[in-house]
């Protein structure tokens, strides 16, 4: 049976990531915790807007209210990576080479790991962005579609159009596609040889959560009464196919998933703090917590597959050992 160690903390938990093996869950109040015999805290930011894993998983990067982008090491040393005043900071993600993306207002940034800092001006707010999985690359989420950029170089940037607010940005792993999260309760898509158009629609709710599989055969969802999992297996990626279903609970929204790091299997929190695991193929389930304190609004599993951290809105947050 699944044995679950509790954390209380006081305040919506936006993140909960494995960095190095220690589980990290960065609060909006601006607090990163982390459990590392003992529960130890670095106070990162005066408001916290987003957190991401670096790409190379060694640190937990920050971005806040304070204008500031910041690394939490596992061993609780905090490094300021860039400061642009006072801004607010609402997207970020880790990259190759040590590179960091991030986004203020109508502009998006990358700070590469010499310290430089390059900068992409939009028409309008910027609200999402994205590493290639190879090469220098970064996709943007806009209003009215998405842009990808190569900032080390100084090539033309790419333009992909779909009218609507998109709001969040992903590649999959084998760079054949992008897809955005929107404004309104669908993700857009493009396959990227060709420009072609993917539309998965039907959602109750705002997509806020998802998660690629470990083979990247599979984009798990949030945003329904089950985990809404869409295959990517063939060269035209869902168009066509009828999206699997996990997790099916009448009353009771996913809000957060997060895929095994080697088997195509998925975690998966309900809006009442439940959290189950389900399997892809069958469609399976196990329990890993019951309900619990608020949303579960952040999820991951350690690079073993065998431990979920798990974090809420009312702070309710803590770590699933699967095999107990």
């Amino acid at each position: 049976m699944p044995t679950v160690a509790p954390l209380d903390l006081n305040g919506h938990c936006l993140s909960a990531r494995w960095i190095a093996g220690i589980p990290h869950f960065a609060l909006a109040d601006g607090a990163v915790h982390r459990l590392d015999n003992g529960h130890k805290t670095v106070e990162a930011h005066d408001g916290l807007l987003a957190a991401a894993p670096a790409g190379d998983g060694k640190a937990l990067l920050t971005a806040g209210e304070d204008g500031r982008v910041c690394a939490v090491t596992p061993e609780g040393d905090l490094r300021e990576l860039a400061s642009i005043g006072r801004k607010w900071v609402t997207a970020l993600a880790g990259g190759p080479q040590g590179a960091v993306a991030f986004a203020s207002g109508r502009t998006a940034y990358v700070r590469f790991s010499d310290g430089r800092l390059r900068d992409f001006a939009h028409p309008r707010s910027v609200e999402g962005v994205a590493f290639a999985p190879k090469g220098m690359r970064i996709g943007v989420a806009r209003y009215n579609g998405a842009t990808l950029h190569f900032p080390a170089a100084d090539g033309t940037p790419v333009e992909l159009t779909w009218d609507g607010a998109h709001t969040g940005i992903t590649f999959s792993p084998d760079g054949n596609f992008l897809v955005t999260t929107m404004q309104e309760n669908a993700l857009h898509g493009w396959k990227l040889a060709d420009g072609k158009h993917m539309r998965m629609s039907g959602y109750p709710a705002k997509v806020k959560s998802w998660s690629w599989a470990a083979k990247g055969r599979w984009l798990a969802t949030s945003g329904a009464p089950a985990a809404i999992v869409w295959p990517f297996s063939g060269k035209d990626g869902p168009m066509g196919k009828a999206p699997v279903e996990l997790g099916t609970r009448a009353d009771t929204m996913v809000t957060a998933v997060a895929c095994h790091p080697t088997d195509e299997f998925v975690a998966i929190g309900f809006g009442d703090g439940m959290v189950l695991a389900a399997r892809i193929a069958d469609q399976k389930e196990v329990l890993l917590r019951r309900p619990g304190k608020g949303a579960i609004t952040a999820l991951d599993w350690d690079g073993e597959g065998r431990r979920v951290a798990f974090g809420s809105e009312a702070g309710d947050c803590g770590v699933v050992d699967i095999a107990g």
